[in-house]
């Protein structure tokens, strides 16, 4: 198979399973995108990870750049179609039978399973990324400390973001 038509299934396939959106399929589009095809290393895919979050817009920027990654424009075109299209599609065909049974008993419990399947899939993805891009003790230890303080408090991440630059800047990470 081609790597485009890889492009398509791949991306189709973590589509139509995405429950709390791509930052929550992280770990499976690393597997998928590093182990399994092996097409970058995970030092890439971390730095396309980083490259998509820094910029403005939706998280699937990320599928985008690795389409571009792999196959230019047509390959970030694909990528981003393959992994929108067949979800919207499918929301639209469940969001019409979902009104019609609006207000059956077994919704409430689907819907809180699937809350826990998304908190699940958004926590394995943050330590996939801790590991991915780990560099040292202290990053660590700072990497810690900020999502113990983000849980526990209402500090803006900002501040965080700002008391991590400052660590690097004067070389403690």
């Amino acid at each position: 198979m081609s790597q485009m038509l890889d492009l398509v299934v791949l991306f189709a396939k973590i589509g139509l399973v995405a429950v709390g959106g791509v930052i929550a399929l992280i770990p499976e589009i690393q597997r998928e995108v590093v182990d399994v095809h092996h097409w970058m290393d995970l030092h890439t895919f971390s730095t396309l990870f980083t490259l998509a979050q820094a910029a403005p817009g939706p998280n699937l920027l990320l599928v985008t750049l690795i389409g571009y990654y792999l196959q230019g424009l047509a390959g970030a075109m694909i990528a981003t179609l393959a992994l929108i299209l067949p979800p919207a599609i499918l929301a639209y065909a469940l969001g019409i039978w979902w009104r019609r049974m609006k207000g059956a008993a077994w919704l409430v419990p689907v819907q809180a399973g699937l809350n826990a399947v998304t908190v699940g899939l958004i926590a394995s993805a943050g330590i996939l990324l801790v590991r991915a891009s780990y560099v040292s003790v202290m990053a660590g230890v700072i990497a810690g400390g900020t999502v113990l303080l983000l849980s526990t408090t209402k500090i803006h991440p900002l501040w965080m973001l700002a008391a991590g630059a400052a660590l690097g800047a004067i070389g403690l990470v």
